[in-house]
């Protein structure tokens, strides 16, 4: 098949199929005569395997590393296990930091007035960039006054 059929049938753009072979992460595709990508069987159960991997948030590394342990057949599925509990920490580490920049943009803005007003503690926290995101809006950081955000 050809990559507009290889995409179709795999859920990989084709731009992706041409970046994946571009960096390896799939073998470069035979070509026709005329120059054009041809697609086995065994490519497409790759591209699948690839947009899986994609969809649960592996890395582009993490994937390398999954397809050459699917290609080993004499493998350890304890090698494949420790990739996987390794992102599952990752997403968990993520899922956290989005949690505490959540509750840092509810905090602010139950504290913004949102009137005609033109002081706006969100628009104040977002001018001291010297702080991560996901870190303590201004009124619970040291130093900072509760009053000193009134908006």
């Amino acid at each position: 098949m050809n990559i507009g059929q290889a995409a179709a049938a795999s859920g990989v753009s084709a731009k992706m199929i041409r970046h994946y072979e571009i960096i390896g992460l799939i073998k470069s595709a035979e070509r026709s005569d005329a120059g054009y990508r041809i697609y086995s069987g065994n490519d497409l159960e790759t591209l699948r395997f690839i947009r899986r991997g994609r969809d649960l948030g592996f890395s582009v590394e993490q994937i390398r590393q999954l397809l050459a342990l699917w290609r080993d057949r004499s493998r350890a599925s304890s090698d494949v296990k420790r990739i996987a509990l390794e992102h599952v920490e990752e997403l968990e580490a993520k899922m956290r930091q989005l949690e505490e920049m959540a509750n840092t943009l509810r905090h602010l803005a139950m504290h913004c007035h949102g009137d005609g007003r033109p002081d706006c503690p969100i628009i104040k926290d977002l001018a001291h960039a010297d702080k991560p995101a996901g870190a303590l809006p201004a009124t619970k950081r040291p130093g900072v006054l509760k009053g000193s955000l009134a908006g």
